[in-house]
């Protein structure tokens, strides 16, 4: 397996998305779905990566520039087939070392607060996410969560 910046140009990571969106669509009431579609994420500051087994896309997730210092997580995503085999722990540890690397000293993001998404909430706090107050554009929601993560610069952005 690898992981790759993806530019978006290719159907294959078009179809995952657009199944990532429509998931999340009959999953949460359309005033909380926060999740970037394919324009949303080609925009400046955001970085989209996919990783690939065998050509094949397992998994995809992004980091979105809030500031110089803070970056939103977002379109985390691993193929049905593939869930709880270690492509989603191995993609958001590539993309918190890419965040340290690249300067940021916060990473945080929103996940769903249904029991659907209580995976990816234990997979955060696995990572060392804590939960947090809404922030940049969010405002409180029964729908969502938010957690955050401060990076050690000196210490491989994993504090």
């Amino acid at each position: 397996m690898h992981i790759v910046v993806d530019d978006l140009a290719g159907p294959e990571i078009a179809e995952f998305l657009d199944g990532h969106v429509r998931e999340m669509r009959s999953i949460t009431p359309p005033e909380s779905k926060h999740a970037f579609d394919l324009d949303a994420l080609r925009k400046p500051g955001v970085t989209f990566w996919s990783m690939l087994d065998a050509q094949v896309i397992v998994g995809c997730g992004a980091l979105s520039r809030l500031t110089a210092e803070h970056a939103e997580l977002k379109s985390m995503r691993t193929a049905s087939n593939r869930k709880r085999s270690g492509v989603a722990s191995l993609l958001l540890s590539h993309i918190i070392g890419e965040a340290g690397r690249t300067g940021f000293t916060r990473v945080s993001l929103e996940t769903g607060s249904a029991d659907f998404f209580e995976p990816a909430r234990k997979l955060y706090e696995k990572f060392g996410f804590g939960y947090c107050e809404p922030f940049g554009d969010y405002r409180p929601d029964p729908n969502s969560v938010f957690m955050t993560k401060a990076l050690d610069l000196r210490a491989g952005s994993n504090a």
